[in-house]
């Protein structure tokens, strides 16, 4: 049961993560945040993994795999997880945290088109459910169809799609080096490291140019705080909870467990938030779920 516990801590961690950053967010551009969230959690890790003398991992890495997570960490953390903080600013939680989270799908897609692996019953399947989903969470209500906020709904869901593109090329570099062989917690730890100090240095290097109002300095303390707590937990607990439990159960049992973190991101915000919780919203997170569910069984 630990690999299990292990999967399930980290949806949770998943899902906990959007509800800080939906906080932050509300007097915050998602630039600004993105560049505030990855500097704090590139200094706090940095200073455990010098802590925990796991610098030298780093220098046993073969270039390549370097190379590939840097990419990755600039990609996903970089320009991923800005698009995904604008999703959840414009949809909510609850819908832009399903839209992104179909990330498999593409994944998929890259898997069949790029490397030519089959394509299985199941996993066609659940493409299909997931693209129902999509589907459904992209839909207007009649209160965004009456009000100014329509117009936004599909620059939402443009950039939470946009989001799970990204994640899913991410994902895939991070999938060639962590297939070589890791599998222990400390060079993941130092993996998750490199990936946001990357992003961090090129977000300290480029902040005037892409943050010109400099809003990454005018946040609050109280925003700096949510939005570091929420990297962490996502980046750091959540990609270590996960890696942790494929050490006592297979990716089949772990990644679907995993991949309920939009029902519980979901639930959050219909609670916390008071998003409205519309049959298409439900049906299309519920669809998400199962739909991925059915990518990774095999």
């Amino acid at each position: 049961m630990i690999g299990e516990l292990a999967a399930l801590g980290a949806a949770i961690s998943w899902a906990i993560a959007p509800i800080l950053y939906r906080n932050a967010l509300v007097n915050t551009n998602p630039i600004s945040a993105n560049i505030v969230r990855c500097v704090t959690n590139s200094i706090v890790l940095t200073v455990f993994l010098v802590a925990f003398g796991l610098t030298n991992i780093l220098a046993s890495f073969p270039p390549l795999f370097l190379i590939l997570t840097v990419i990755s960490g600039v990609i996903g953390l970089g320009v991923g997880d800005t698009l995904y903080m604008s999703g959840l600013k414009i949809l909510g939680v609850s819908r832009a945290v399903p839209l992104a989270s179909t990330y498999p799908l593409f994944g998929l897609i890259w898997a069949t088109w790029l490397l030519g692996k089959p394509l299985s019953v199941l996993a066609l399947t659940g493409a299909v459910i997931i693209l129902l989903g999509i589907w459904l969470l992209s839909r207007k209500n009649h209160a965004e169809m009456t009000n100014s906020k329509g117009k936004w709904v599909l620059l939402g869901v443009a950039a939470s799609l946009g989001t799970a593109v990204i994640w899913s090329i991410s994902l895939t570099m991070m999938n060639i080096v962590v297939s070589s062989g890791i599998n222990d917690l400390g060079t993941n730890y130092a993996i998750v490291t490199l990936r946001i100090a990357s992003i961090a240095l090129l977000f300290t290097a480029f902040s005037p140019f892409i943050d010109r109002a400099h809003g990454f300095l005018k946040i609050s303390k109280k925003a700096i705080v949510v939005l570091c707590a929420g990297g962490l937990i996502a980046n750091g607990l959540g990609w270590l909870l996960m890696n942790y439990s494929f050490l006592f159960t297979s990716e089949t049992q772990a990644i679907p467990i995993s991949s309920t973190s939009p029902l519980f991101a979901a639930l959050a915000g219909f609670l916390f938030f008071r998003e409205k919780a519309t049959l298409s919203t439900i049906l299309g997170v519920i669809s998400v779920v199962v739909g991925i569910i059915l990518i990774f069984i095999i």
